[in-house]
C-alpha cells in the first residue's frame, strides 16, 4: 500500500468528476444493490490509469449525451476489502487496474479492462465508454 498522502489527489480525480467513492465491502454492497445502471471505476495508481483511464473518464462524462443512474469508484492496491468486493460482480472475467465497468441491477453488462484502455488514449477510452453508455445506460437498453 501506498501512503495515503500520495494517493489523495488520484481519488480526488474522479470524486470531482461526481463518482462516489466506495471504501468499504458494505459500501460497494449498497452501490451496487441500487437499481439502475451503476459505472464502476477501479481506478489505481499506475500510469495507465493516471494518463488514460481518469483522463478519459472524466471527459467522457463531461460529454455524454446518457449518463448511468450511479456512479461508484474503489482504488485498486489501497482499499483491498472494498477492491476485491467490486471486482466480484465482474466474474468470470479477471482482476484488472484500471477497469470501467457499467452494470444494470448489479449485473456486468460491459467492461473496459486495462488492456483496452492502455491501448489507446484518453480521447479513445472516453470515445469508448460514451459509446457504451449509450448503448446500456439508455432507456431503451433497459
Amino acid at each position: 500500500m501506498y501512503p495515503e498522502s500520495l494517493i489523495i489527489p488520484m481519488r480526488e480525480q474522479l470524486v470531482r468528476a461526481g463518482i462516489k467513492e466506495t471504501r468499504t465491502t458494505e459500501e460497494v454492497d449498497a452501490a451496487l444493490a441500487l437499481s439502475g445502471t451503476t459505472l464502476l471505476a477501479i481506478n489505481a495508481i499506475c500510469d495507465c490509469a493516471a494518463s488514460k483511464m481518469r483522463p478519459g473518464l472524466r471527459l467522457a462524462l463531461k460529454d455524454a449525451a446518457i449518463l448511468p443512474d450511479h456512479m461508484i469508484t474503489v482504488f485498486a492496491g489501497q482499499d483491498i476489502e472494498a477492491t476485491e468486493r467490486a471486482r466480484s460482480f465482474l466474474a468470470p472475467h479477471p482482476p484488472s487496474s484500471p477497469a470501467i465497468a457499467i452494470l444494470r441491477n448489479g449485473k456486468l453488462v460491459y467492461l473496459m479492462d486495462r488492456d483496452q484502455i492502455d491501448a489507446g488514449n484518453p480521447q479513445l477510452v472516453a470515445k469508448e465508454l460514451r459509446r457504451a453508455m449509450n448503448e446500456f445506460c439508455s432507456a431503451k437498453s433497459a
